[in-house]
C-alpha cells in the first residue's frame, strides 16, 4: 500500500491514533506492516469510508454496523465492526465518536475518530490535539 493511500485511509478513518504510520519505516515502526491496514487498497478505503459515513448517519449511540471487503477485489478477506460510541450537541454543531475495529490475518487494530458537522452539513473528520 502506497504512503498516500494509507494517508487517506487515516485522514478519513481516523488513523489519527496511528499518526505515526506514515513515517513507519523512518521511525523504525515497522510492526505497522502487519497491520490490517498494510493490506487494505483504495477501493477497500473507500467501501469502509462509505460504511462509516452510513453508520454516521444512520446508528443511534451504542450500535454497530459490519463491514467487509468482499467485492473490493482484494484477495486478503479484511472485516470491521463499525460503532458509534456517542454523539455531542451544542446548537447546529454535532460530534460523533466512533469505534472502528479493522481484521485481517489474525491482526487487529482499533481507531477512535471523531467526526463533527454543522446543522445538515457533511461529516469531517476532526484532528486531535
Amino acid at each position: 500500500m502506497s504512503m498516500r493511500t494509507r494517508a487517506l485511509f487515516h485522514l478519513t478513518v481516523g488513523g489519527l491514533l496511528l499518526g505515526g504510520a506514515l513515517s513507519a519505516q523512518a521511525a523504525n515502526l515497522g510492526f505497522l506492516n502487519d497491520t490490517p491496514i498494510s493490506y487494505m487498497k483504495q477501493r477497500d478505503i473507500d467501501s469502509v469510508r462509505k460504511a462509516v459515513m452510513a453508520a454516521l448517519n444512520g446508528k443511534q449511540d451504542g450500535e454497530s454496523a459490519n463491514w467487509v471487503n468482499e467485492g473490493t477485489g482484494n484477495s486478503v478477506k479484511i472485516d470491521a465492526t463499525i460503532t458509534v460510541a456517542g454523539t455531542a450537541k451544542d446548537g447546529e454543531r454535532t460530534c460523533r465518536d466512533v469505534g472502528v475495529v479493522l481484521n485481517a490475518k489474525g491482526q487487529s487494530m482499533s481507531l477512535r475518530p471523531q467526526f463533527c458537522k454543522q446543522g445538515e452539513g457533511s461529516w469531517q473528520l476532526q484532528k486531535k490535539h
